[in-house]
């Protein structure tokens, strides 16, 4: 008994110090703990600033794309005319399936004997409405095809195309018409100096007032004694260098002045061979049969008949602008 009174005594003791070996250590590791962490955090932050210093982060990407392709068509018929330079247009077109079936039930037979062409129509200085172009010319083109350059061969004219269908016995069907599009000029313009067309009496005045009437003038001695009579008569020389006073006083010569002129400009085009007159008084056209005409414009009533006539005579029109002007 004594024995294992003993034995039990010695197992208490060693239950009893590994439980105090344990609460020491725990309390130990409790006291550890926050100290371990805090190194740990700074161990952390001084990493990170390291890898700051050395280091760049890459760039997020996109993820990658498959680029779009330009679709051949948009399901609509149209053509579209461009310039490329004074000699060369460039002109690209869709004509959708829908429309050529249409043509190959209407015209049976006939359709697969046509020419798919491109028509060129000259419609410089007109308003185009299909038939009344100056000139035109075909280009026959592959019916595949969708764009085509064209050789306008004149610099300086405005051009519209038609894309259609040119039958075996020569008809043509227009499927689709562009817009009108210039050609600029080559080098610089032809045009020196426009016609001027001046009433004599206006003419007259705006040149004796211009040069004087000394012998120099040049208006000529007949228009120089002309224009001293009128401007002595009206009273002008006493209102701007002498005094009706008998006392005569010395006047103070002033420098400000102004002077307002207005012009008519009337201009057109027809036929390049056509006579033209205005006003009665044949004009001089030019190569492509387009006209200026500048006209000085007092106060009144201006009533400027312009009338062209063809080659042959067997045509004749007449425009009459008129116009009013009041100064103030």
């Amino acid at each position: 008994m004594a024995i294992l009174r003993k034995i039990k005594e010695g197992l208490k003791k060693i239950i009893q110090n590994k439980k105090s070996l344990s609460r020491t250590a725990g309390s130990a590791l409790k006291k550890k703990a926050p100290e371990e962490a805090k190194k740990e955090t700074l161990g952390v932050r001084e990493t990170a600033v390291g890898q700051t210093k050395f280091s760049h982060p890459e760039p997020s990407r996109q993820p990658w794309r498959m680029p779009q392709e330009v679709p051949w068509g948009y399901g609509e018929d149209k053509v579209v005319l461009q310039v490329r330079d004074p000699w060369w247009l460039h002109a690209y077109w869709e004509i959708t399936g829908g429309t050529l079936d249409n043509l190959k039930a209407r015209l049976g037979d006939a359709f697969y004997s046509s020419k798919m062409v491109i028509r060129v129509y000259d419609v410089s200085d007109i308003i185009f409405n299909g038939s009344n172009a100056h000139s035109f010319f075909d280009i026959e083109i592959n019916p595949e095809a969708n764009n085509w350059y064209i050789d306008a061969g004149g610099p300086g004219r405005s051009w519209c195309v038609d894309v259609g269908l040119r039958l075996a016995n020569g008809d043509f069907i227009t499927i689709v018409r562009s817009n009108t599009v210039r050609t600029p000029l080559e080098g610089s313009s032809w045009i020196t100096d426009e016609e001027w067309m001046i009433p004599e009496d206006m003419f007259a005045r705006l040149y004796g007032m211009g040069f004087g009437f000394g012998r120099s003038s040049p208006v000529g001695k007949g228009w120089q004694e002309k224009m001293k009579r009128e401007f002595f008569s009206s009273g002008a020389v006493a209102s701007v260098g002498m005094s009706s006073s008998p006392v005569k006083k010395p006047v103070k010569e002033r420098q400000f002045w102004m002077v307002v002129n207005t012009e008519l400009i009337v201009y057109g085009a027809t036929e390049p061979d056509a006579k033209v007159t205005v006003q009665g008084k044949d004009i001089r056209l030019r190569p492509d049969g387009t006209f200026t005409l500048r006209f000085a414009l007092p106060d009144g009533r201006q009533v400027i008949p312009v009338q062209a006539t063809s080659a042959d005579a067997a045509e004749t029109r007449t425009i009459t602008p008129v116009v009013t002007k009041e100064t103030k």
